[in-house]
């Protein structure tokens, strides 16, 4: 069984809002995407998508991009990111989800001897930066719900246990610094963590960081030309 990832589809196939005008890595990314995930992928492989699915609004639009995964291989994790919009209660987005894709909030996932948990996160506090009040609720309300996760994941765990935490924004600032979600990791021996929400050509953030005895991995689809990476 081997562990893929990639994040920040943003699919557009009933909301009008294609990602092309954000510059050529985004033109006909999902079929460069399906071409990769079909050379790698197997069936008892899983691919971890780390927030920001489609750009749908309500549920019911969300199921044609579930659709353009027909025929694609193993299981499928997903985390909600900051526009997954049509992502409503956690019971009504498990109603929506084709075949072999599974879905987690505040809870953990069990495939095979991988656990899988984590948040969608947010933005974390800066050295003489103060965090507005509106972002530093938010960021207090994730990590409760971080807590929740890693709380069912150690319910759970076993000691020849795989553990990867799956969140959408980076779990550090900008200068890689720790966060109290950093803290959690290191107290829970959790060391791998797959990430995403980071975009665009002028982006500085790395794809690999190895740091406080974590190895981070960043997955927005673009940054990575498309192509899943294997979580190792």
């Amino acid at each position: 069984m081997k562990v893929f990832a990639i994040s920040d589809f943003h699919l557009s196939n009933v909301v009008n809002k294609p990602m092309d005008l954000f510059g050529a890595s985004w033109e006909n990314h999902f079929s460069a995407i399906k071409q990769d995930w079909i050379n790698k992928v197997a069936d008892d492989d899983i691919v971890l998508i780390c927030g920001d699915f489609s750009w749908a609004m309500q549920g019911q639009d969300v199921l044609a991009d579930f659709a353009v995964f027909d025929g694609l291989k193993g299981s499928k994790v997903i985390i909600r990111g900051n526009h997954d919009y049509w992502w409503n209660t956690i019971s009504q987005v498990r109603a929506l989800l084709p075949n072999n894709f599974f879905a987690i909030q505040n809870d953990c996932l069990r495939l095979g001897n991988v656990l899988l948990f984590g948040t969608r996160g947010w933005i974390c506090p800066e050295d003489n930066n103060p965090m507005s009040e509106h972002d530093n609720k938010i960021y207090l309300r994730e990590i409760e719900r971080f807590k929740l996760s890693l709380n069912s994941m150690n319910g759970q765990r076993l000691p020849n246990d795989r553990v990867i935490c799956m969140m959408h924004f980076p779990p550090f600032n900008s200068r890689y610094q720790d966060s109290a979600f950093i803290r959690l990791l290191i107290e829970n021996d959790v060391d791998t963590v797959v990430y995403g929400h980071l975009h665009g050509k002028d982006c500085r953030a790395e794809l690999i960081v190895k740091k406080y005895g974590i190895t981070f991995y960043l997955t927005s689809c673009d940054l990575l030309c498309n192509k899943l990476v294997e979580i190792t």
